[in-house]
């Protein structure tokens, strides 16, 4: 009887030990996903304030919640190490969004991924959404009467569109890459029916002034 209990212990001893190992492992892991949990949220909130503040015309403060959110990021990126990376993909696509909307805004080159230091889900995820606020500029732009700006922002939605869409057939890596393909594709075609509208309206304007002048100079 004691030499059974002696073995008892011996084969499961080794087994108490990877448990042990393995718990401190867990509440590791688990300790980090709720500080990348709360920081994402943190990243998605300060690149949505960006957004807003590009639309206000407000670029320091949009430039300044940009630099926040990725401090922001980088910190999370030690924290999620290899086995939390999926945590971050929600946050690094409002990152890259606003990235974008600010290097178009500015008209400077909408950087890399590498540049960003994000993943390569999370850039094409990003510059997809970024189609729905260049709409947006496109619609501010015709209401203030500037219609070679909307012209332009819009071949930089179409451009985007024709460029990502080969990437549909990644949508299993990269998922949702299909369903914001689908949606992109919506705003690119409703921006362009803006765009043309706007265009035949703006000439149409100007035939009719060429006309007033025409007669006007008739009648003198």
């Amino acid at each position: 009887m004691g030499g059974c209990t002696l073995s008892y212990i011996v084969n499961l001893s080794s087994v108490a030990l990877s448990l042990d190992l393995i718990s401190k492992e867990l509440d590791d892991i688990r300790n980090r996903r709720e500080i990348v949990l709360k920081g994402s949220r943190d990243v998605i909130s300060l690149s949505s304030k960006s957004v807003v503040a590009m639309h206000t015309e407000n670029k320091p403060l949009a430039r300044a919640l940009l630099k926040d959110a990725r401090r922001k990021l980088v910190r999370l990126r030690k924290e999620a190490r290899q086995d939390l990376t999926k945590y971050l993909v929600s946050p690094e696509t409002e990152y890259v969004e606003a990235e974008v909307l600010f290097s178009i805004i500015t008209k400077r080159r909408i950087p890399g991924f590498r540049s960003l230091s994000v993943n390569e889900a999370s850039y094409i995820l990003g510059l997809l959404d970024a189609i729905g606020e260049i709409k947006r500029l496109i619609l501010d732009s015709i209401r203030v009467g500037k219609t070679d700006e909307a012209s332009d922002l819009f071949s930089i939605a179409e451009g985007l569109y024709i460029m990502i869409s080969p990437f549909a057939s990644f949508d299993k890596i990269a998922g949702g890459t299909r369903r914001k393909l689908d949606v992109a594709r919506v705003l690119v075609e409703n921006s362009r029916a803006v765009v043309t509208e706007d265009r035949r309206r703006r000439d149409l304007i100007i035939a009719m002034q060429n006309l007033s002048i025409g007669l006007s100079s008739n009648q003198s």
